[in-house]
């Protein structure tokens, strides 16, 4: 699919764009996830002096151009691990210029993987975050009985490692129901997999299939929650998504204290974090690390 043919050249530059951080963005996200976090009206009494912008603004600034990155085959693809790096706040009125290129290509069981990092500067060349977004792609032909890439049946079925077990506090967590129009809110306004049953069919799943930078974007609230500053100049995450959240289901987004690392002056907490469905089975939909400065 991709325009500058396949294969790909790791190191190749995929996409520029320029963004205005503008205060009726800020509020239609902040709308979305529900979020009052004082620093994003008044500063909080924060170092930073002033109001400053949710760090995953533009989260999904990865996919403006699938058609420069992604491989032919679209039946399947999922988003499979992301990791974010936090350097300065984003800020009201600030011109944020972003940078893509492709870092990494691995094949992994049935599925190709490329690795798409974007870096968010401001006007002066200040890197203010980096996302690492590694996307997987089904080798033909390998898709599941039922007809569907992935079947909601068996979907997180599967034995996975114990998530959020043994000692450590717990940070306080963030739930929401994720129906159609949050759908439409977060990978709106287009149709599309995750907005659109029919285009998600198209794709070989039953169901529309929430975007994975959504429960990144769950993750960063409850660690801005719990750090602030910490979290908005000096913030780590690296999750792996481990099973397909789907539209009308409801998630709870956790995270738990493992270990503190001098770090200068600083001390980073590391936590545990992960994403889970508000069901009886509690399912996890991402699990990793998350870390902030104290």
């Amino acid at each position: 699919m991709n325009l500058l043919g396949e294969p790909l050249r790791i190191g190749q530059h995929l996409h520029s764009g320029m963004h205005v951080v503008a205060p009726a963005t800020i509020d239609f996200y902040l709308d979305t996830f529900g979020d009052r976090h004082p620093a994003y009206r008044d500063g909080g009494g924060a170092s930073f002096g002033r109001a400053i912008a949710p760090p995953l603004l533009f989260h999904s600034e990865v996919f403006r151009h699938p058609e420069r990155w992604y491989l032919k085959n679209l039946v399947g693809n999922l988003h499979a691990q992301q990791e974010w790096f936090l350097f300065a706040p984003l800020r009201p009125g600030m011109q944020v210029r972003t940078r893509s290129t492709l870092v990494d290509r691995y094949r992994k069981r049935n599925r190709d993987y490329l690795v798409n990092e974007v870096d968010y500067e401001d006007k002066e060349g200040r890197l203010l975050v980096r996302g690492r977004t590694h996307q997987s792609f089904l080798v033909e032909g390998a898709e599941s009985q039922s007809g569907f890439v992935v079947d909601r049946s068996r979907a997180g079925g599967k034995a996975r490692r114990p998530v959020g077990e043994g000692a450590g506090p717990e940070i306080e967590p963030v739930e929401l129901e994720v129906d159609r129009t949050l759908c439409w809110r977060f990978s709106g306004p287009t149709r599309n997999y995750h907005t659109d049953v029919e285009e998600a069919r198209k794709l070989g799943f039953p169901q529309i299939v929430v975007q994975g930078m959504f429960s990144t974007c769950l993750l960063s609230q409850i660690m801005a929650n719990a750090f602030g500053e910490g979290w908005f100049a000096g913030g780590r995450m690296d999750v792996k998504l481990v099973n397909v959240l789907w539209a009308g289901e409801r998630v709870r987004a956790r995270g738990k204290l493992r270990e503190e690392l001098v770090e200068g002056s600083q001390m980073r907490r590391v936590l545990e974090v992960w994403v889970e469905k508000a069901d009886e089975a509690h399912a996890p939909v991402v699990v990793g690390t998350a870390s902030a400065l104290v």
